[in-house]
């Protein structure tokens, strides 16, 4: 763990802080998250209590599964977390850092989702998607 970190979206209408701040970060291959991201989500993982939100007002939610929301600024659009519901654990897009500097690439997870025509890491771990769900997801929710 490091020392803080800020981002925020687009418009800066939402901004945060990540307090103590982690370098590693993962990639999410599943079709939701392409869909959400345009391409594989590169996001931290953040507990909650580790999150300090400015501008909450301007933050809009969309329940994108019975376990997962997504969350995105009102105003400019950007994505801003997927939160895990029963653990309240939140995945901030690397992008909205202000500065993006020594993060590590880590693990992919719904690795055989994703578009054949880039690779991300050769040493990244790679778990697929039954693998994935069989990790994380309710046995009876399908990706």
């Amino acid at each position: 763990m490091n020392g803080a970190r800020n981002g925020g979206c687009l418009c800066g209408a939402v901004r945060f802080e990540i307090d103590p701040f982690d370098t590693n970060f993962g990639a999410c291959h599943c079709k939701m998250c392409q869909r959400w991201a345009g391409s594989a989500l590169l996001a931290l993982t953040v507990p909650a209590n580790t999150l300090t939100v400015i501008g909450a007002d301007n933050v809009k939610t969309y329940t994108s599964s019975d376990w997962a929301d997504r969350s995105f600024c009102g105003t400019c659009g950007s994505g801003l977390w997927y939160r895990v519901k029963e653990n309240d654990v939140h995945h901030l897009p690397i992008g909205l850092l202000d500065d993006t500097s020594g993060l590590a690439l880590k693990t992919e997870i719904f690795h055989d989702l994703k578009p054949a025509c880039f690779e991300l890491s050769t040493t990244s771990k790679k778990i697929s998607q039954a693998e994935t769900l069989a990790m994380f997801a309710p046995q009876e929710i399908q990706i």
